[in-house]
């Protein structure tokens, strides 16, 4: 049965979860996941990325898909990484703007190098995601690369979460903080520092991810992904993080001496939750974990209503 954090943090357990997405076949690098999920007309709609082994064509293709239920999901869009001219494609970010405008943050890697970028589709229906034109929101740098956002809006400002890697020594580009950034419209960013950074000497010492931000009315948790070596990249387990006191909206404090949550394979990933509030306090998480056969696919499970969490 899925569970609660001390936090009042909703997270998986894996006992009940249904399997949403399956890889596109079972060896190793073959991924199902890195969901964005929201709920509007009384429809689920989910985002997920999938992935081919290295050589194979990793990350080709982000898809768009609405479900009734949550689980059984109906596929409205596909948009393939020829379409930015990248190397692969990661976690997408899917939301509707306060105008009812569909929106669509992909993260693309950038060829032959390290770098990662983040474009913008928009359109008036989900399925028009597919053809919609296309802007670079977040370009990252010489120095930095930037991917898997976590996109919110709220009372007429937009919030970002997004992963940032260091460039400047090639042999240790899959270090990584989470970096936070505001913006009137969503679409012009500017960073306002550390949301989330690693912790030497901890399981999370090697890299952090923020995978969601819930509200819990009167604080904020984050689920996060985070890793202790080089060795665990793409095998990251996820962490609980609470809102900073002083830190405003977007900076946060990781808890625990281990992680939260992670694969029923002894040492493999369970990472990338995304929580999303359902009617009556419950929350539907979706997450991509790893398989006895090294495949990773995406899960869902839901979390009682947050009775009683401090």
């Amino acid at each position: 049965m899925s569970h609660l954090d001390p936090t009042g943090a909703p997270l998986p357990d894996g006992t009940a979860a249904a399997v949403v997405v399956p890889p596109p076949d079972g060896r190793p690098g073959t991924w199902a996941g890195a969901p964005s999920a929201l709920r509007h007309d009384g429809a689920v709609y989910l985002a997920y990325r999938l992935r081919r082994p290295e050589g194979e064509g990793r990350g080709y293709a982000n898809v768009v898909a609405r479900s009734t239920d949550g689980v059984d999901f109906e596929v409205l869009a596909i948009i393939e990484k020829e379409r930015f001219d990248a190397e692969s494609l990661e976690r997408p970010a899917l939301v509707v703007t306060p105008a009812g405008r569909w929106r669509l943050y992909i993260s693309c890697a950038t060829p032959g190098t390290k770098h990662w970028w983040v474009e913008l589709l928009e359109a008036d229906t989900p399925e028009g995601l597919a053809g919609a034109p296309s802007v670079t929101v977040l370009p990252g740098s010489a120095e930095l690369a930037v991917k898997d956002p976590v996109v919110q809006s709220h009372g007429g400002q937009w919030h970002l979460w997004a992963s940032v890697h260091p460039l400047d020594d090639p042999d240790a580009t899959d270090r990584m903080t989470t970096e936070y950034a505001t913006s009137p419209d969503g679409v012009a960013w500017t960073w306002q520092g550390t949301a989330l950074a690693p912790r030497p000497g901890e399981w999370d010492a090697r890299g952090v991810r923020i995978s969601t931000v819930v509200d819990l009315g009167d604080h904020l948790v984050a689920l996060y992904d985070g890793r202790a070596t080089a060795g665990e990249n793409w095998e990251e387990r996820t962490g609980v993080a609470t809102a900073l006191p002083d830190g405003g909206f977007g900076r946060f404090r990781a808890e625990g001496s281990g992680p939260a949550a992670e694969s029923p394979v002894v040492g493999k990933g369970l990472r990338y939750v995304h929580a999303l509030p359902l009617p009556g306090g419950e929350y539907r998480l979706y997450y991509e974990v790893t398989r006895p056969d090294g495949a990773h696919e995406l899960r869902t499970e839901t979390v009682p209503a947050l009775v009683g969490a401090t």
